[in-house]
């Protein structure tokens, strides 16, 4: 029989953190598949460094640029409103609850994501391969499912009268569509099934009722929380979730049994940096930064006279221009830049990526197609100073040094979405708050470019093959590559 990819992704799963916890013997199930398989430290994953895009770049093989999933929060020119999926319960309040919950549950996957773009699981559905998601935030496949709301919600539009999303075959999204008869784990206490032991009941009903598809993808989310709390080093959220990789373990006749038939992926999706205990240090207020401009009020949306839009991911940040007379882009990079808590500030003019830094001295302008290759084998036309994202060339090539794949991640969040914009991204010890934004004071945080945020481990069983390069965007046409030699279905892509 086939193997079958079963992927295992963990929130904030971090290399340092995970290797502390096997050598303290409180992670036997991670020890078990990292002496069995292949372990990589440093996977690359996509910016900002939150699980919406990176679960989008995942399952597209793409940054960005071509999903168009900007980050967790970002302003919807068009609409002339801030989209949020879920920074936190305060900002989302403002904003207006019913509206950002359908962002949520409906628009993200079924209107943000790109339909020009492919998913894993629309790729395999048009050959006739079945697929599985298990909570995970981006699942769009070819099937509709109904989305089972919560009661009260079914009572406002545009919730009213059932909604169905477009899923793989086989697909849970916490209680509100589910594959196994139990409830446990599922309670709005709870989060609604959005945690680690639901995730993991899910996989044990397809694995003992024998309907593993040729692929399974399944997000672990309680282990961001913890890290927030406690610092990346921290170990509890480790042995936790091995608990639940030992709970699908046995759902096996022995562990042994369970990497015959299958190649297991385990991998985390965004590192977390640590953040200063001075809540005075830590948090750069962006609205104290640009005390002189009107910042439009989450409550009140986009008024006459409003000159800037914040929109916070954690340690990353977009800042829109509404007015370019009263705010040009390269005005209020100056003001970004006199805050040595900000390493990256960048902008586009023209096709042309502008960087400075708080940190750094000096400009680097780039734009793809030039002459310059990098470690990657991607093109660049780049000038001024390399050092401002700490580049290098080695042998004629570029190479990265704090912050992985710099180009190619910046250029991509630049280009993701209409706007005037610039980027800032802070660095380690610091985060952005703005109106109602979660703090992370003395525990750890992410969304950043730097490399603390931006490398994951990644653990393979069952194949001595590996992905083009050590990132995110390469994994999909990996994990396809798999499923050929498994399945000996032709690579191609599928129309959507």
């Amino acid at each position: 029989m086939p193997k079958r990819v079963i992927m295992l992704i963990i929130d904030s799963l971090m290399y340092p953190a995970l290797e502390k916890a096997v050598g303290e013997g409180i992670a036997p199930a991670f020890q078990f598949f990292m002496e069995k398989g292949t372990v990589y430290p440093n996977v690359v994953t996509s910016f900002p460094t939150m699980s919406v895009t990176v679960d989008s770049s995942l399952l597209t093989g793409t940054y960005a640029d071509v999903h168009r999933v900007p980050g967790l929060v970002w302003f919807h020119d068009e609409e002339k409103r801030l989209i949020n999926y879920g920074s936190h319960v305060r900002e989302l309040r403002k904003l207006g609850l019913l509206r950002a919950l359908n962002d949520i549950f409906y628009r993200l996957n079924n209107e943000h994501l790109s339909g020009n773009i492919a998913t894993v699981h629309e790729e395999l559905a048009a050959r006739g391969i079945e697929t599985a998601s298990i909570n995970m935030l981006l699942y769009r496949g070819n099937t509709a499912h109904p989305l089972r709301l919560p009661a009260l919600l079914s009572l406002f539009r545009p919730f009213r009268g059932g909604r169905k999303t477009q899923g793989p075959h086989l697909f849970t999204y916490g209680s509100f569509v589910r594959l196994g008869p139990s409830k446990q784990s599922g309670h709005f206490w709870q989060k609604y099934g959005f945690n680690n032991r639901f995730s993991a009941q899910e996989l044990v009903h397809l694995i003992r009722t024998d309907r593993l598809p040729p692929f399974t993808i399944v997000y672990f989310p309680d282990m961001d929380k913890m890290v927030h709390k406690h610092g990346p080093l921290d170990t509890k959220g480790i042995a936790q979730t091995d608990k639940q990789l030992q709970a699908i373990l046995n759902s096996y006749p022995s562990w042994e049994e369970a990497l015959r038939g299958h190649h297991w992926i385990i991998m985390g999706d965004n590192g977390q940096a640590p953040v200063r205990a001075d809540r005075n240090k830590a948090l750069i207020d962006l609205r104290r930064l640009f005390h002189s401009y009107k910042v439009m009020a989450l409550k009140h949306g986009v008024q006459q006279g409003d000159e800037l839009v914040l929109a916070v991911n954690e340690r990353m940040a977009f800042i829109y221009t509404l007015d370019l007379q009263r705010a040009p882009l390269a005005k209020l990079a100056e003001v970004l830049q006199q805050d040595e808590r900000i390493d990256v500030i960048a902008w586009l003019e023209g096709d042309k990526a502008h960087v400075i830094s708080g940190v750094r001295s000096g400009t680097l302008i780039f734009r793809p197609g030039g002459t310059q290759a990098d470690e990657y084998g991607q093109c660049w036309d780049i000038q001024g100073e390399l050092g401002v994202l700490d580049l290098a060339t080695n042998g004629g090539r570029l190479s990265y040094g704090d912050y992985p794949d710099a180009l190619a991640r910046l250029y991509s969040s630049l280009t993701s979405h209409r706007g005037t914009f610039l980027i800032a991204s802070a660095a380690p010890g610091f985060e952005f708050i703005g109106e109602g934004s979660p703090t992370h004071v003395g525990g750890a945080s992410h969304g950043a470019l730097h490399r603390h945020d931006s490398l994951v481990p990644m653990i393979v069983t069952g194949t001595k093959s590996a992905p083009k390069h050590l990132r995110v965007i390469d994994l999909k046409e990996w994990i396809l590559s798999l499923l050929e030699e498994e399945t000996g279905y032709e690579k191609g892509e599928a129309n959507v």
